[in-house]
């Protein structure tokens, strides 16, 4: 298997293995992975719950008469961004 990253998340990895935590940068892929997978149900609470804090936004913005231009899928692709960071 062959996994590519960015430069950013490479220098991530070699860090973790230069601190001396992990052997190579196939064990910290692998804790990662676990991590990840552990959590998936605490990340994904934490995408809903923000997701619903900014629809109370639009909510009140809408019964205030405060309306935006953009269309459904500028918002959901705007959500999506931002739950990726």
């Amino acid at each position: 298997m062959h996994i590519s990253l960015t430069p950013e998340l490479e220098a991530q990895v070699k860090s973790k293995v230069q601190s001396g935590h992990y052997n190579n940068a196939s064990e910290v892929i692998r804790e990662a992975l676990r991590f990840m997978i552990t959590n998936e149900d605490l990340v994904n609470m934490m995408k809903i719950e923000a997701m619903q804090k900014k629809l109370a936004v639009g909510e009140e913005q809408a019964k205030s008469g405060n309306f935006t231009d953009s269309t459904i899928p500028d918002i959901i692709k705007e959500a999506k961004l931002e739950s990726d960071a």
